[in-house]
């Protein structure tokens, strides 16, 4: 029999991996696993945990979070061999789960992370040192969903974010920058910046079918929003970006394997939701297909490659 480690951080969603829990387990025997169940204690718990059962296990599956999954993954990209990750979504935003098709019913996401169907996936690297899954961004907003009480998560959902952001729309602030991509070179005043692999970044940006997202296809989403002049202009922006309008004015969407970013002042990242250091520049690598996922039925998939389970 196969075996399936099965990583839950019991913190994530109100602790919501309780309900359903056995028909998890359930969903994972009936596919052919062995399942061993452990839980995190803290924050940095996850990565060690997944690198220290890659060898041993057939597969690897978190419930949690968009930063238990992203801490998932960085303790596979320390060790050589990966088993197929699967991911049962518990967080707040969830936006990896969104990109990837995966309900939200733990039932239904374990049937999926269980399944026979794989994809590629690019993880990417920030300053040749963090790993990061779907986004690295700086400015605006950017601190929100680390800085708001995990209480409050848990109590208020996602409305907990977009409070927490009303509080900061009296500091936002801007950064001279400069963006050396693929295609070029960029410098401007920008209060937003982001390198994503996803199609949704904080629930409230939202990539559609039409700009041709892929997870696999080793280039970076780069979003870049420019200095408004007036409370007015950023309405605009607001509007344009709901829109899924990326090359307005004031918002560029490009893509590239590899950009780097240098600011006059060291400013605040922010990776996977999670504070990512403060730096006066920054480089982010495309590492493709460097995990390979369990992903449901998703607009975003079906231009992708999929894989059967080999393990």
């Amino acid at each position: 029999m196969k075996k399936l480690y099965l990583l839950i951080n019991p913190n994530a969603g109100k602790g919501g991996f309780k309900n359903g829990l056995g028909k998890v387990l359930l969903s994972f025997h009936s596919a052919g696993y062995e399942t061993t169940v452990a839980f995190t204690d803290k924050r940095g718990d996850a990565p060690r945990m997944a690198a220290e059962a890659a060898d041993e296990y057939d597969r690897i599956v978190c419930v949690g979070g968009d930063g238990t999954l992203a801490e998932t993954v960085s303790g596979l990209m320390t060790v050589e061999r990966r088993p197929v990750l699967g991911y049962i979504p518990m967080g707040t935003t969830n936006d990896c789960a969104a990109t990837l098709g995966i309900s939200h019913d733990p039932a239904q996401a374990a049937l999926t992370a269980a399944g026979d169907k794989t994809i590629p996936f690019d993880v990417g690297l920030m300053n040749r040192e963090r790993y990061f899954t779907y986004v690295a961004a700086f400015g605006a907003f950017t601190d929100v969903s680390y800085e708001t009480p995990q209480d409050q998560k848990n109590a208020l959902g996602r409305l907990a974010y977009i409070l927490e952001g009303l509080n900061r729309l009296p500091r936002i602030t801007h950064q001279w920058t400069r963006v050396e991509h693929d295609g070029g070179v960029l410098e401007d005043d920008f209060i937003f910046g982001a390198v994503t692999n996803s199609r949704s970044v904080a629930g409230v940006i939202r990539l559609s079918d039409s700009l041709g997202v892929s997870l696999s296809d080793g280039l970076f989403e780069v979003i870049l929003i420019r200095t408004p002049e007036s409370v007015l202009q950023l309405g605009t922006i607001v509007t344009d970006i709901l829109a899924n309008k990326f090359d307005s004015e004031y918002v560029t969407l490009l893509r590239s394997r590899s950009v780097n970013f240098a600011f006059r002042e060291p400013v605040a990242w922010t990776l996977d939701g999670e504070a990512g250091g403060v730096h006066a520049s920054v480089r982010c690598e495309n590492l493709p297909h460097a995990v390979r996922l369990a992903a449901g039925d998703s607009a975003v998939l079906q231009s992708m490659p999929m894989e059967p389970d080999l393990m």
